[in-house]
């Protein structure tokens, strides 16, 4: 009589369980939203590359300055200088040149 009781007890207990986890999973399913890229996200992405390309290939070569240490017009030689002598593209300077802006 015991064991029949735990068996009923335990085909409950699996039958209640299996049936919160697809509420669960349908619930989430139908709540989740589109993913959408907005400017805002591509101007950060841009601004995290044209870091990484400050970091990675000008301290190659010496130490980072802060981008508030010189101003927006002492920064334009600086770069164009810097740009040369790391063999950077056009790119590659816009994406630096917008981040050193941006932290102005």
């Amino acid at each position: 009589m015991i064991s029949k009781f735990l068996a009923l007890a335990a085909v409950t207990v699996f039958l209640v369980s299996c049936d919160t986890q697809k509420t669960a999973v349908a619930a989430t399913t139908a709540v989740a939203p589109p993913v959408t890229e907005t400017p805002t996200t591509v101007v950060s992405t841009e601004l995290t590359e044209g870091q990484n390309l400050y970091s990675n290939n000008c301290a190659n070569c010496h130490k980072l300055f802060e981008p508030k240490k010189f101003t927006k017009e002492e920064w334009a030689p600086i770069l164009v200088s810097m740009g040369k002598k790391a063999h950077l593209d056009g790119t590659q300077m816009a994406s630096i040149t917008n981040y050193i802006h941006s932290q102005l």
